[in-house]
C-alpha cells in the first residue's frame, strides 16, 4: 500500500527544489494535493506531470507572505478533497547576504515574513483542519544554518530559520492532544535553484560540499523523502523535532 494513500496535504514552494520534488513524491505515494508556488507556468507544468501520472493535484499561484493565500489553500483542500492531513510548509528565501551592520530593516523583514510569518499563517489555517481529521502531521522547513551552522552574511535567514524550530515546538505541544504531529525538518546543503545561487562559483560549491562528511550537496529527492516519513504513519511516535538531513554537517570537523 502506499504510504499517504487517500491522503490530503499541502505543499508550499513547490515550483522548485525541495517542495517540487516532495509534491512528486507525495502524489506518487497516494496523497492528492494542493500545491502552491510563486510561479504559474512552473505550477501548471507540475500538476500536469502529477495528473499524467495518474495523480491528483490542485494549483494555487500566490506569495505565500498573503494571509488570504494561506486561508485560500486550507479551504480548497476541504472543498476539492474533504479535509487536510498533512501540511509541508516548505517555502523559503535566502534574502540579501549582508553582515548585520548593513542588512536594511526591509532586507531583514523580508526574509522573515517569507520563511517565518508565512509559516505561522499557514500553521494558523492548516491545524484546525488538520485537527478535524482527529489526526496530522505538520511539517517546517528549516535548515542547519541558524543551528549548527552560521554563515556570515546570512544572520535573517538563520534567524528565520532557528525560529522555525521553536514554532514547531509549540505547536508540538499545543496540538498533540488532538494527535497532531509537528516537525522541523532541516537539511543541509541541497542543490536546489536556491541552492545553487548560493554556490554558484567552483569554489563555493567545494567548500560548501567540504562542509558535509558525505563531502557532497543532498538532491532534492533526499530531502523529499525524508519529508515523507514525517508526513506518514511511519513517524506516528515522532513528534517536536529537529530532524537533521543535512550529512553530517553538525559532526564533520575534516
Amino acid at each position: 500500500m502506499k504510504q499517504l494513500q487517500d491522503k490530503v496535504a499541502i505543499v508550499t514552494g513547490a515550483t522548485s527544489g525541495i517542495g517540487q520534488a516532495a509534491a512528486r513524491l507525495f502524489a506518487q505515494e497516494g496523497a492528492r494535493l494542493i500545491v502552491t508556488g510563486r510561479r504559474g507556468d512552473a505550477l501548471d507544468a507540475l500538476v500536469a506531470q502529477i495528473q499524467q501520472a495518474g495523480g491528483e493535484a490542485l494549483g494555487v499561484a500566490g506569495d505565500i507572505r498573503s494571509e488570504a493565500l494561506a486561508e485560500r489553500l486550507v479551504a480548497l483542500a476541504l472543498e476539492r478533497f474533504g479535509g487536510l492531513d498533512i501540511a509541508f510548509n516548505n517555502a523559503g528565501m535566502t534574502g540579501e547576504t549582508r553582515s548585520v551592520s548593513e542588512l536594511t530593516l526591509d532586507q531583514w523583514q523580508a526574509v522573515l515574513d517569507c520563511n517565518l510569518t508565512s509559516a505561522f499563517l499557514g500553521a494558523k489555517y492548516q491545524l484546525p483542519a488538520l485537527r478535524s481529521r482527529g489526526a496530522g502531521s505538520i511539517i517546517f522547513t528549516s535548515s542547519f544554518v541558524g543551528h549548527h551552522v552560521g554563515f556570515p552574511g546570512m544572520a535573517a535567514y538563520a534567524a528565520s530559520k532557528a525560529a522555525l524550530i521553536g514554532l514547531t515546538q509549540v505547536i508540538a505541544a499545543e496540538e498533540g492532544p488532538h494527535g497532531i504531529r509537528a516537525n522541523a525538518l532541516l537539511p543541509g546543503g541541497t542543490d536546489t535553484p536556491m541552492g545553487r545561487a548560493a554556490t554558484d562559483t567552483p569554489e563555493k560549491r567545494a567548500f560548501v560540499e567540504n562542509l558535509h562528511a558525505l563531502k557532497r550537496l543532498a538532491r532534492p529527492e533526499e530531502i523529499a523523502r525524508a519529508a515523507l516519513f514525517l508526513a506518514s504513519d511511519a513517524a506516528s511516535f515522532v513528534s517536536g523535532t529537529a530532524m537533521l538531513v543535512e550529512g553530517g554537517v553538525s559532526i564533520n570537523r575534516s
